[in-house]
């Protein structure tokens, strides 16, 4: 995996997971790599791993199963888009409010590029 500065390692490699849930690689049900192989594939220690898969069971993505490791929890998707709104509003938006007000833009002008964007995309 390619990391990037600004996200603890283990967040990042949550990311990925979940946009494997996302994108149907996991369904709900399925196993997840377990902590070794997704150490080994993410090159990192298993410390950070293990790091991962608590985050995920603490957000209700993953649900640990005594002897046989993680499985996509039922509602993962729900779980998911919460975890990443919360986010959106909490992290992203306040860093792009910041930058429009150093730019001079307004909420005017990004809505209208957001509805270009938009038109473009249907």
């Amino acid at each position: 995996m390619d990391f990037k500065q600004h996200k603890a390692i283990y967040l990042q490699i949550a990311d990925y997971l979940c946009d494997q849930i996302l994108d149907g690689v996991y369904a709900e049900g399925d196993k997840l790599p377990s902590v070794r192989e997704l150490a080994v594939d993410a090159e990192v220690n298993v410390n950070t791993t293990t790091r991962t898969l608590d985050y995920l069971q603490q957000n209700d993505i993953a649900a640990k199963r005594r002897g046989l490791g993680y499985y996509v929890q039922t509602g993962a998707k729900d779980a998911i888009s919460d975890v990443r709104r919360k986010e959106f509003f909490e992290e992203t938006l306040p860093e792009v409010f910041r930058t429009m007000n150093v730019l001079g833009i307004s909420v005017d002008e990004v809505t209208e590029f957001y509805n270009l964007q938009k038109n473009d995309q249907t």
